[in-house]
């Protein structure tokens, strides 16, 4: 129990102005704990991550991984309430290279969360523990521009209720004299493998969102977090699965889950409380429907890609060429690396294949010309090529997911959905 003394005395309605009592939640350790887990959750467990396996094996899979990854990475920011267009957000990862007119500070946001998730795969898979550092790293990689945030927090946060104290909050984490040892005790449970990976990343994240170590960025990092703990764990490498995809589109019952994991019951360091069990087995069910999301994200891929073929086919004919470009031209590896870098310039595409810049302006030019790529004004005298294709199939997939039956001709959308792409 804490005391909330306001500083506020004055410019506020009474009910802002409140001083008084409050009570932060404190979980128990995770590192060195025994949880035992129901045979019911050990079997949905079991069945999820041979579900994961499965889709790792399948090379067309491998294929739609970087696109996965940005996926995941909007999908995210939407839980958060930041939702840009997918031109936006790809617009603005170029921008962190290149100068472009007119970003946004929503896509700018976004595209610092797509590198925050690759970091999360990527520069943590390893065999160095995750450690404070490192983890910090990781925020700083979302806000690299807000040091106000940055660093374990020393101040108390919450959830709901007034801006101006907790007494009425939805909740309260730890204060923050307990937070860098919660964060050490997680950390050494992220480092282990006490559990399936599955549990494992499951505890990571609810724990993560508990203790709510920094002043922002919680939810996006704790997300993140889940990646690390598969791909370090060897159940997810080189690949991202869009779980947060399905979390927001059931946002409600992931809010009700995690409240269920911290609640009073969660008492018993040895047992599964049954708000743990709800948790656990929502972040199973939400693993297995992302399974199905990708699959089904890969193979409008495919579609894409055919598509492609096609459209390279009729601009031979139409050139009198009668084949398509070389497997090893600027052109085919652009063309491959289209889903993981959407929009380019001849200077991006120029460092990303490691070729010249006569090669890439051949190569982006003859995408162009087959219809595959369009172009659009960066700043003056600039301009981007767009694969517009891969971003409709994002913006498909997220109107897809509005609806809590992940059709919205089935359910009607549970919250705002992007405009349809306009026919090509």
């Amino acid at each position: 129990m804490g005391h909330w003394d306001n500083p506020h005395s004055t410019g506020l309605s009474r009910r802002d102005r409140r001083s008084g009592e409050y009570r932060a939640y404190v979980p128990n350790p995770l590192s060195g704990s025994s949880l035992r887990l129901s045979p019911d959750i050990e079997a949905l467990a079991a069945q999820a991550e041979q579900r994961v396996r499965t889709l790792t094996i399948s090379p067309a899979m491998t294929a739609a991984s970087r696109f996965l990854l940005r996926s995941e990475a909007i999908a995210s920011s939407r839980i958060e309430g930041i939702a840009p267009s997918a031109h936006k957000v790809a617009l603005a990862e170029l921008g962190q290279h290149e100068e472009v007119k007119g970003l946004s500070a929503q896509a700018r946001t976004v595209a610092n969360n797509v590198t925050l998730v690759r970091a999360a795969v990527e520069e943590l898979n390893d065999t160095a523990p995750v450690d404070v550092d490192r983890l910090l790293a990781l925020h700083r990689s979302l806000l690299p521009d807000s040091p106000e945030h940055h660093g374990i927090r020393t101040v108390q946060n919450w959830l709901g209720g007034s801006s101006y104290h907790p007494i009425e909050a939805d909740f309260v984490p730890p204060p923050p004299d307990l937070v860098p040892g919660l964060v050490e005790d997680l950390l050494r449970y992220l480092n282990g493998a006490t559990h399936a990976p599955l549990i494992q990343a499951a505890l990571v994240h609810a724990q993560f969102e508990t203790i709510h170590p920094f002043t922002d960025g919680n939810g996006r990092v704790g997300r993140a977090l889940i990646h690390t703990v598969l791909t370090r764990r060897g159940l997810l490498p080189g690949m991202v699965l869009p779980t947060s995809l399905v979390l927001s589109t059931l946002s409600h019952r992931y809010v009700e889950a995690l409240s269920a994991y911290r609640g009073e019951d969660a008492a018993d360091e040895a047992e599964t409380s049954p708000g743990q069990h709800a948790w656990i087995a929502f972040f199973l069910e939400a693993v297995i429907l992302a399974c199905d999301q990708a699959e089904q994200i890969s193979s409008e891929l495919d579609d894409v890609r055919s598509d492609w073929a096609s459209a390279l086919e009729a601009w031979a004919s139409r050139e009198g060429t009668g084949r398509r470009p070389r497997s090893d031209s600027a052109t085919s590896r652009i063309l491959e690396g289209l889903p993981a870098t959407p929009v380019l310039t001849i200077s991006t595409a120029s460092q990303v294949y490691g070729v010249s810049r006569t090669a890439a302006t051949r190569g982006l030019e003859t995408l162009r010309a087959a219809g595959i790529l369009t172009t659009e004004s960066i700043g003056a005298g600039r301009r981007a090529y767009t694969a517009r294709a891969v971003l409709d199939t994002i913006t498909w997939a997220e109107r897809r997911l509005a609806s809590t039956r992940f059709d919205t001709r089935v359910s009607a959308p549970a919250r705002a959905v992007p405009a349809q792409p306009t026919p090509r």
